[in-house]
């Protein structure tokens, strides 16, 4: 209940315990009224008496403010004072709540999820009979000594074990790729080092929307792995369980699909072109149903759409301001131009800056793009799909395909680009696989004329993983190794410069078992 502070005696015990609470906690987060919140220190709160008042004086985000406190309340969370300025013309709350340190934080989060993790195994041994919890706990996290965002849980029954593993924390469909390459990993290393009995079966429990898309991609692992998979679906409250059934991957075939989108025909405008003219070797252009973006070796810059039959320019890097293109705003426009051409640019000299490290597979993409060739000879350069989406823009857990191409011999290529290492790459270049194998075996491909008058070869399309050689993550061929062998991952290792120009050191296949073939380039 707030204390007000209504007479002399008051005010003093107020102005020594408030202080006190102030000065045992370094920082606070601070909020006045309907204002941000933001970080004060200690130092920076001072109290004082002035004309038989309490005063606050503290530094903000706009400057020094200066509050009369007439009540105040400590809730042992949170110091509530009611204050008053501008001759009481401002009479906000201020609420301060102690900063809490990093390692009391991560604490905090770690007992959280150990405690759903502990309430997922005593759920899981509900599923059969005489399950008995033998080891229950989270992954690692992102940092040393940080909580993971999945239980690791192996229970006992008699003569033999299982591995049991599901989200402590929520997930989208999008995760559906990191989560299941992070349980098949720490699967594959737990049956390696258990002993008898020996870990037979892998069980995930999850909830949410990231069950449909991973029960999709248990699909096209290979049958000895993916009969000792089972998949069980829980409410978030953790009470009921229920197993769903892994589709066979002929059902995948039958599900209905979003409509495909059609080929659109582009003429390049007058603009368009003084625009590319300016770097021919830098800039390309992305059609969209409602206009063009201009990108500089990757990165979006520009947007050109149609107004009233002619063609306008708005200009500006992404979490800017954009500018109409016109006479006045030309300075800028030329200043934006120079900044690309000096800092995107091979031979930029500081390589820290943001416009030389921001959107680096969208550079790589729009290297290969000019000539794929670099990469598989056997490619057509043209048409070749950038960002491809097959499905509508928006749908959860649906990503664009980086490059979509065709090869000489007819067969579709689905080509999945990272330049830092990535546990899932392997998973979304299967997800793409997956998308556009339903889309050709349907007809939709070759009846939109997407690669024109070339014949689509009546084979599933191959799947290529491109990275920088040292970027390539270790767990890359460990993965594929999981994938059905008849599904065609390709590793292509590329040069570290690559910016310079895109050279393939090495390419392999890596899930093909006794038919693995290498070339050292």
């Amino acid at each position: 209940m707030p204390q007000r502070l209504n007479s002399t005696s008051a005010i003093e015990a107020a102005r020594s315990t408030i202080s006190e609470l102030i000065a045992t906690h370094p920082e606070w987060f601070c909020t006045a009224g309907v204002e941000t919140t933001y970080a004060v220190g200690r130092d920076e709160l001072e109290l004082s008496i002035a004309n038989s008042r309490l005063v606050l004086n503290s530094w903000t985000e706009n400057g020094s403010r200066v509050w009369k406190i007439y009540s105040w309340e400590w809730s042992g969370e949170k110091l509530l004072l009611h204050v008053s300025r501008r001759m009481g013309a401002e009479r906000p709350v201020i609420e301060l709540v102690p900063r809490a340190s990093a390692a009391t934080l991560a604490l905090t989060v770690r007992t959280a999820r150990q405690a759903r993790c502990d309430r997922l195994a005593e759920l899981a041994c509900t599923i059969g009979p005489r399950l008995k919890v033998e080891r229950s706990s989270l992954s690692p996290g992102p940092r040393r000594g940080q909580p993971g965002p999945y239980a690791r849980i192996v229970l006992w029954q008699k003569n033999r074990r299982i591995a049991v593993t599901g989200n402590v924390v929520p997930l989208k469909a999008s995760d559906a790729d990191a989560f299941l390459a992070s349980a098949l990993l720490w699967f594959k290393r737990t049956s390696e080092r258990s002993r008898a009995p020996y870990i037979d079966s892998l069980w995930l429990v999850l909830e949410g929307s990231i069950v449909k898309p991973l029960i999709q991609r248990i699909a096209l692992l290979r049958k000895s792995l993916r009969d000792v998979i089972k998949v069980y679906d829980v409410d978030r409250e953790l009470i009921e369980v229920s197993q769903i059934e892994i589709p066979a991957r002929e059902d995948l075939w039958k599900k209905r699909l979003s409509r495909f989108p059609p080929v659109i025909p582009h003429e390049p405008g007058e603009l368009t072109n003084r625009i590319v003219s300016m770097a021919p070797d830098a800039i390309d252009v992305v059609h969209a149903r409602h206009g063009k973006t201009l990108r500089y070796h990757g990165l979006p810059f520009a947007r050109i759409r149609q107004v009233l039959g002619c063609e306008r320019s708005w200009f500006g890097l992404e979490g800017r301001r954009r500018r109409l293109l016109e006479e006045s705003s030309e300075n800028e426009w030329q200043q934006l131009i120079q900044m690309l051409q000096e800092h995107r640019s091979a031979n930029a000299v500081d390589r820290y800056h943001a416009l030389y490290r921001n959107a680096g597979e969208a550079w790589l993409e729009s290297l290969l793009r000019r000539d794929i060739t670099q990469l598989d000879p056997g490619l057509i350069i043209a048409p070749l799909y950038a960002q491809f989406r097959i499905s509508r823009a928006g749908v959860p857990g649906v990503r664009p395909i980086d490059l979509l191409a065709l090869r000489r011999d007819g067969r579709l290529t689905v080509i999945e680009l990272k330049i830092f290492e990535s546990r899932e790459h392997v998973l979304q270049g299967v997800d793409y696989w997956q998308r556009v194998e339903s889309h050709r075996r349907r007809g939709n491909i070759a009846r939109t004329r997407l690669f024109g008058d070339r014949k689509i070869k009546n084979e599933p399309p191959l799947i290529y993983l491109v990275a920088p050689t040292l970027r390539v993550h270790p767990s890359l061929t460990t993965i594929a190794h999981a994938i059905a062998a008849d599904l065609e991952i390709y590793r292509f290792d590329i040069n570290e410069d690559w910016r310079s120009g895109v050279r393939v050191m090495r390419r392999i296949r890596i899930n093909g078992g006794l038919d693995e073939q290498s070339d050292s380039l």
